[in-house]
């Protein structure tokens, strides 16, 4: 008996990396899968459903099941037709796994309208799509569990990606307020940043001995060690645990924090833009968080 015997798994961005390794051992925990796939480039371009079927036929090669699902999360009907057919090919769906991604990396001062939105579209919008698809049949079963990919690049912060970065908070966000929303109906709602080598990953430029070395350690991190974890999470072993914020990496588990105020200030008087440069500023300083990039916090060899 495996710990997703029964159950019925939607994944998101399943043809490759860290989905394909979910998907794989959804299936081995005895989950069927849904494995969803655009099969496009990084920038979302071109599409191609041989990366799902693939998978798909990988499953069914070791005695599972999945079916291969080409729906686009960035569309409202594509989100609810990967849900319904979950439903209509098993029976019912007992969770989401938000993975699927794009890149439009670019610094700031010259990142356009549409590489800001398309990155959204996919991450946060294509997050609120499935997940919102999926909350009616798990409200009406009175149970369910969405995992949703965040990212170190809107926890803690990265040079160039300014629409990812701000795609992977609102995720955190967003599973948070799920979370709130839905304990009610037994559902939980949790966010995993993965560190993982793919191909998201690999578009990262090494034209520098600094980052040939960050490139050379970010190709130790295996994306399929991010898979037990997620399969954990959604089993019935996981039932406890909601509104959280997580981290793997290769063999590492992290819980990260969220915010919550460290320092106060108060007067009687109220305040004036003066009082505040004189009094506020100096006593915040040094609880100042650094402009900190994920490579400057994650400082250590991958175990």
């Amino acid at each position: 008996m495996g710990s997703m015997d029964g159950k019925v798994v939607l994944v998101t961005g399943a043809g490759r990396g860290v989905g394909r390794g979910i998907a794989l051992e959804m299936a081995k925990a005895g989950a069927a899968v849904v494995v969803n796939d655009l099969g496009v480039s990084l920038s979302g371009d071109g599409q191609d459903a041989s990366p799902a079927e693939e998978v798909v036929a990988e499953i069914e090669k070791a005695g599972g099941r999945a079916i291969a699902n080409a729906d686009s999360v960035s569309n409202w009907d594509g989100a609810q037709a990967m849900v319904e057919a979950a439903v209509k090919t098993f029976g019912r769906i007992d969770a989401v796994v938000n993975n699927a991604g794009n890149l439009r990396d670019v610094l700031f001062h010259k990142m356009t309208e549409e590489e800001f939105d398309a990155v959204i579209a996919v991450h946060l919008k294509g997050t609120f799509n499935v997940s919102r698809a999926a909350a009616q049949h798990f409200k009406q079963q009175a149970s369910g569990a969405y995992v949703h990919m965040t990212s170190t690049s809107g926890l803690v912060g990265n040079f160039g990606q300014a629409n990812y970065a701000a795609a992977k908070l609102g995720i955190a966000a967003l599973s948070k307020s799920i979370a709130l929303d839905m304990q009610r109906f037994n559902v939980r709602s949790n966010a995993v940043a993965p560190f993982a080598w793919t191909r998201m990953v690999g578009s990262i430029p090494a034209n520098t001995p600094e980052q040939a070395k960050r490139v050379e350690g970010l190709k130790r991190l295996v994306p399929e060690k991010i898979a037990p974890f997620v399969v954990a999470l959604t089993s019935d072993a996981g039932a406890d645990v909601t509104g959280q914020i997580f981290g793997v990496r290769n063999n590492e588990i992290y819980l990260f924090s969220q915010p919550r105020p460290i320092r106060t200030a108060h007067t009687s008087d109220g305040w004036t833009p003066e009082t505040v440069a004189e009094r506020v500023f100096p006593m915040f300083r040094n609880d100042f968080y650094p402009l900190h990039r994920s490579g400057d916090v994650f400082t250590w060899d991958p175990v």
